[in-house]
């Protein structure tokens, strides 16, 4: 896992890092049972913004939506645009989600697409920050997560009790605990 106040990474070692935290916890934990599918088919597109303002990132998050709508679905599935630059407080990125969500109704695409939030300080309202939990939406990186609603409506009736799966993975979490985190990612890669 990379560090937000070390050394800015490349473009391509922040997607290594996301692409690592992907398969080692999101599919490797089953935080999300939707995930395995689409990255074993290789339709996750990872793309890293270059941006180091807000208005920058949002040009990216316009044309990564655009590139979304407009992509077969066979082709790129989802988007994880990670943007290790900017919004590093969580609290900013919290305030930009508002923006993201405005930006797809500006660009019709309600009901179409909706993006998902990870960063490396998340915390859910009501926990300490050092609260494992925590850890089912923390990424290396900030990263927008931009979804087909399609995909999500054929996912949950391929999994009927979706609400389940956010207790699962508190659950989850709590067994794990901070070491064994860590851990996830002390190991060689998986083949």
């Amino acid at each position: 896992m990379t560090d937000m106040d070390s050394i800015p990474p490349s473009p391509d070692d922040a997607i290594d890092a996301t692409r690592e935290w992907l398969e080692r916890a999101v599919i490797g934990l089953n935080l999300c049972p939707f995930a395995k599918a689409v990255q074993r088919k290789g339709q996750v597109r990872y793309v890293v913004s270059q941006a180091t303002q807000p208005l920058q990132l949002h040009e990216d998050l316009v044309r990564e939506l655009e590139h979304l709508r407009d992509t077969d679905p066979e082709t790129t599935d989802t988007t994880l645009l990670i943007h290790p630059y900017v919004l590093g407080d969580f609290l900013d990125f919290n305030e930009f989600l508002e923006v993201a969500d405005d930006t797809v109704a500006d660009l019709a695409l309600d009901g179409e697409i909706q993006v998902a939030s990870f960063h490396p300080a998340f915390q859910f309202e009501g926990t300490a920050s050092d609260d494992i939990t925590n850890y089912t939406n923390r990424s290396p990186f900030p990263t927008l997560h931009l979804l087909r609603e399609a995909s999500i409506d054929r996912a949950v009736a391929a999994f009927p009790d979706a609400a389940a799966i956010f207790e699962s993975n508190m659950e989850t979490l709590d067994r794990l605990g901070h070491e064994g985190w860590k851990a996830l990612f002390d190991g060689p890669a998986n083949p």
